[in-house]
């Protein structure tokens, strides 16, 4: 019997999953969590315009508002695997609150978000469940109510959390990497995700709230002072070093060069990172989970970061400038 799946938070990269899931299980057994978007996809499902897979590819899941919702339309099956593809913001209920009406014995909750430290309020809240934690590579936009832009990359890096999970939890991510596979998609399965958490968070914990500060995208960053670039390899060398205090050595200076190249040799305007765009939407911005936890993980190691501690301030208090303004 096919997987039933809910994806909560079905905005770009949901939509996403949800249609490369659609390619090995019916549509009918993916269940779309979606706020915004809720009217445009029941009424017409998603379109997806890609560079890898073709343009106007549509999908039409069953959608729901909440989880709660979910479970109501079809109380006598339970979800497989629930998705959570919304970003990794504090809100009050958590996201973990939030998805607990759909959450069965055996449900896998895999983590489809940005960040470090974020799985804990998850196993905390379901001790009994396997908890997937994944890092995701797929430049996607939502750029109108269910339609979904996606250019090159497909790519989910998945693991157990915690990394010594039992049994049952290490069969479970494996064979959600299988469903993915089946589907076409690319994921890989790693004995130990975070140390592909660390690597993304380079990037994220020093592009994500500089961009947003400064209003610019990536390289053009690089063209407002001569010592940017240095300044950019500060930030990351601060990132590696609270790594290799948790055992991560491969998140090292060469690790560092080779991301921060990644950005030089781009044409101008550069990568928008999503902190940037949700600036200019004057929306919350997670700075907890990609800057946050990264200042407090050093602080245990006693671990000095003066520079992500400075940015740290900075990006919570241009996301709370936000909360403000719509008060």
């Amino acid at each position: 019997m096919a997987p039933r799946i809910l994806i909560f938070g079905t905005g770009s990269i949901g939509a996403v999953y949800t249609y490369l899931l659609s390619r090995a299980i019916p549509a009918s057994n993916i269940t779309a969590i979606c706020r915004s978007n809720y009217e445009a996809v029941l009424k017409d499902g998603f379109t997806i315009n890609s560079t890898s897979w073709g343009h106007g590819i549509k999908v039409k899941p069953a959608v729901a508002k909440s989880a709660a919702d979910a479970v109501q339309s079809s109380p006598q099956e339970p979800f497989d695997y629930i998705l959570v593809c919304t970003k990794a913001l504090l809100t009050n209920p958590s996201t973990a609150e939030l998805i607990s009406p759909a959450v069965s014995r055996g449900t896998s909750i895999v983590l489809i978000q940005n960040g470090i430290g974020i799985e804990e309020d998850y196993a905390r809240m379901f001790p009994e469940n396997p908890i997937i934690s994944t890092v995701v590579y797929l430049p996607a936009t939502q750029v109108s109510p269910g339609v979904v832009e996606h250019k090159e990359v497909e790519l989910l890096h998945v693991g157990t959390y915690p990394a010594e999970a039992p049994a049952p939890a290490k069969d479970a991510a494996r064979a959600f990497v299988d469903l993915l596979g089946a589907a076409g998609a690319t994921a890989e399965l790693h004995d130990d995700i975070q140390e592909q958490r660390w690597s993304k968070l380079l990037v994220n914990t020093s592009w994500n709230p500089i961009c947003a500060l400064a209003r610019l995208r990536d390289r053009q960053f690089l063209d407002v002072h001569e010592d940017a670039e240095a300044f950019i390899k500060d930030v990351m060398m601060e990132v590696a070093s609270v790594a290799q205090a948790y055992g991560y050595h491969g998140i090292n200076e060469e690790l560092v060069d080779f991301q921060i190249k990644r950005a030089v040799v781009r044409s101008l305007p550069g990568v928008q990172p999503s902190m940037l765009a949700d600036t200019f939407s004057s929306k919350s911005l997670e700075v907890e989970a990609i800057v946050g936890n990264v200042v407090k993980l050093a602080r245990e190691k006693g671990v000095k970061v003066p520079i992500l501690r400075t940015i740290y301030m900075l990006a919570s208090g241009l996301s709370k400038s936000f909360e403000l303004s719509q008060t």
